[in-house]
């Protein structure tokens, strides 16, 4: 005959299912889960995303915003006349510059030059500066002594006075050559950072491990130490492109960035100036569009950092 004495009444039944669904662990978060959980609840971050996504589908599409030549220029009539905004989608948003050109127009198509300076620049740095952060943080020793009086030795030249003399060497002076002028002299930072946050992590129980399993310095390098010791790196590097894309307006302000007929913001800036008096509302368009993208930026930056620092949460 069956034994009974083993069945379990339904209330039992049920008593069971829910102690072990409780017993049960939950599925780990990640951090960047909580940080994105974090920033969706974030205005700032919700703001500056939304400009900076404008800013992106303007310099990838500026036509959706614009059908005006920007550089086209009538001296004859539109010489620095000021902003009409009785026709709409006609170039008169903004007024006309020094050379008749359409201010609202080459607005919109310098955010090309800028976005993709910041873009390049941050990405190359971020990649140079933290290879070479991470193998200095990692080896220590005779490593890390090389490589960190290197980056003192690029960390005490200016960056505004070192992109100036990298670029006198080019007698064309187009994005590519910016890029590489702010590249080889920018990375020093994220060096910085990246080193100090590798020392931290290579002192975990889940590095000590991996050593003694056997795994190789390249498996723990990009496996274990790199996923663990970017979060730093990303907040400075966010902050960091708002910055790229004012030093690139500083050196085309100067005279010693980009050159026309690429259309860049501190080109426009530096071509009002000279008429500041007359029409500054001819500088007033571009610089405004250059501060409000650096704003964004910083924002980003600074949302980023709150979202991924646990001691700020």
């Amino acid at each position: 005959m069956p034994d009974l004495t083993d069945k379990k009444s339904p209330t039992e039944q049920a008593e069971g299912a829910a102690v072990a669904a409780a017993a049960k662990p939950e599925k780990a978060r990640s951090l960047g889960s909580d940080a994105w959980e974090d920033l969706r609840r974030r205005p700032i971050f919700l703001i500056s995303a939304v400009l900076i996504l404008v800013l992106i589908v303007m310099s990838i599409a500026p036509g959706l915003f614009t059908s005006v030549d920007p550089r086209a220029g009538d001296l004859t009539h539109d010489y620095l006349r000021a902003p009409n905004y009785s026709h709409l989608f006609q170039g008169d948003w903004f007024g006309y510059d020094i050379q008749g050109r359409s201010i609202y127009a080459r607005v919109v198509y310098g955010a090309r030059a800028s976005i993709v300076v910041g873009i390049c620049v941050t990405a190359a740095v971020t990649i140079v500066g933290g290879l070479i952060g991470m193998l200095a943080g990692y080896f220590g020793g005779w490593v890390d002594t090389l490589l960190s009086r290197l980056t003192d030795v690029f960390f005490g030249i200016p960056l505004l006075l070192g992109c100036l003399v990298v670029l006198n060497a080019f007698t064309e002076r187009t994005v590519w050559s910016v890029v590489f002028a702010l590249t080889s002299i920018g990375w020093t930072q994220m060096a910085r950072v990246m080193r100090g946050s590798v020392i931290t992590v290579k002192q975990a129980d889940y590095v000590t491990a991996a050593k003694a399993l056997g795994a190789g310095t390249g498996r723990i390098l990009f496996k274990h130490v790199l996923p663990n010791a970017i979060a730093p790196v990303i907040v400075v590097a966010t902050i960091a492109l708002g910055g790229y894309i004012a030093t690139e307006a500083t050196l085309s302000f100067l005279g010693i960035g980009l050159q026309d007929p690429t259309i860049s913001w501190g080109i426009d800036i530096d071509s009002a100036q000279k008429a500041i008096r007359q029409a500054p509302f001819a500088l007033f368009f571009p610089a405004g569009m250059l501060s409000l993208t650096v704003l964004a930026f910083i924002m980003l930056g600074d949302a980023v950092r709150d979202a991924l620092d646990p001691k700020l949460r």
